[in-house]
């Protein structure tokens, strides 16, 4: 929708200078900007000056992860962990469940062992224990609930059954009741014993660019992190009658402190280059910021609707009638909009809008409908690989940039 509606407002252009960089892929995006970093950085601007602004960085974060790495910059990306889809909190999880109930079946049972449980105790590389061996025990164990003491007597007698699933059966059976006290001292114990053993795994099967293990291992030091307000919060709850010693109740006070939003930045680094959603920009202050991504299927981002479009153009023109309906901020392009205008204000001293221009199939990527409103300086192809090769020149319109801004010291 391009007509004037009253949820967005006109895009002002900045006061210092605009320079917009396109690329052929989203991969050649990614090391164009990359390498303007490490040029920048050669140059004498401290890494603290310059910010990376994404619109969504799902798109973005493994691309720009792998030319930082080509291009020797650290990023740290200023991103939400989801940690209840990570590996150790499922551990922590499966955990509990397996001593939930009364009685489990053997699913629920060896779940645990699917998500790289292992003894505190545990040496050498005995655990955790492999896929396969933990598929044929499910396998071979008996249908229906028992309870976990009853588990412990039909593994030791089932045969071809892994010595270590009997091991750790007889370690649920020994877990004592949940209190604040060996909640934190039993899961923490798990969480230790996947730091040692479980990781370790991730990273011998990860790709070389090791994001796996990296997510992996933010998930070790979250999961510890909640461990220990669960200890706190379980207190607080059964002493106030809300929740039960029970590891079912325990279960669910893990999901709700983990599902809840810490600060976004998940790690600092001084000398890392800052990457953050267009969301997190708003009280930005730095004299560079790099823009990435400026395609017309990014800023802005459609939004579906099961309303038409003519009655959602009606409301957001309030027209007639219309005019007593409040229209949705997902019905325009306002938010992406307003991000977009915070991006813009965050530099102080210049701004580069960088966009691809292929999909990886070789279909035609639009630019931004938002980069009609501003007055840029375009860097050529040929300057655009000089950027990029071992030489990485700086383009012409960004050294100009610099020198309007009134050049930088070493960082």
């Amino acid at each position: 929708m391009t007509s004037p509606n009253r949820l967005a407002r006109p895009l002002e252009p900045p006061d210092v200078p605009v320079v917009e960089m396109a690329s052929t892929t989203r991969r050649a995006e990614a090391r164009s900007v990359m390498a303007l970093v490490a040029a920048l950085r050669s140059g004498g601007v401290p890494v603290r000056d310059i910010a990376l602004v994404v619109r969504d960085l799902d798109a973005y974060e493994e691309p720009l992860f792998r030319a930082a790495m080509q291009y020797g910059v650290t990023p740290v990306f200023w991103t939400q962990l989801r940690v209840t889809r990570t590996r150790p909190y499922a551990l922590v999880e499966s955990v509990c469940d397996a001593l939930a109930g009364e009685r489990v079946d053997r699913r629920t049972l060896l779940r645990p062992l699917e998500h790289r449980w292992a003894p505190a105790s545990a040496a050498g590389h005995s655990w955790p224990v492999e896929p396969g061996v933990v598929q044929r025990a499910i396998a071979g164990l008996p249908d229906g609930a028992r309870p976990v003491e009853e588990w412990v007597e039909v593994v030791a007698t089932t045969d071809d059954v892994d010595a270590r699933i009997g091991a750790f059966v007889q370690w649920l059976s020994d877990v004592p009741e949940p209190r604040p006290e060996t909640v934190a001292s039993v899961l923490g114990a798990v969480v230790e014993a996947y730091a040692d053993h479980g990781l370790p795994e991730t990273k011998a099967a990860d790709a070389p660019a090791l994001l796996a293990t990296e997510t992996d291992a933010r998930a070790v030091v979250r999961v510890r992190t909640l461990v220990q307000q669960l200890r706190h919060k379980f207190a607080e709850r059964v002493d106030d009658g809300s929740l039960e010693r029970s590891w079912a109740d325990v279960a669910e006070l893990s999901s709700v402190i983990a599902t809840q939003r810490p600060g976004r930045r998940e790690h600092s680094n001084a000398r890392a280059v800052d990457v953050l959603e267009a969301n997190d920009v708003w009280a930005l202050d730095v004299p560079y910021v790099v823009a990435v991504g400026l395609t017309a299927t990014e800023w802005p981002q459609e939004t579906e609707s099961t309303l038409p479009p003519e009655f959602q153009e009606a409301v957001l023109r309030g027209a007639g009638s219309a005019s007593t309906l409040a229209p949705s901020p997902a019905w325009t392009d306002g938010r992406d909009r307003d991000h977009f205008a915070d991006t813009l204000c965050a530099a102080a001293s210049g701004v580069v809008l960088t966009r691809h221009t292929e999909t990886g199939g070789g279909d035609t990527v639009h630019p931004s409908p938002f980069l009609t409103a501003l007055d840029t300086d375009s860097v050529s192809a040929g300057a655009m690989e000089r950027l990029r090769s071992a030489e990485r020149a700086l383009p012409a319109p960004i050294r100009a940039m610099l020198s309007e801004a009134g050049g930088e010291t070493d960082d």
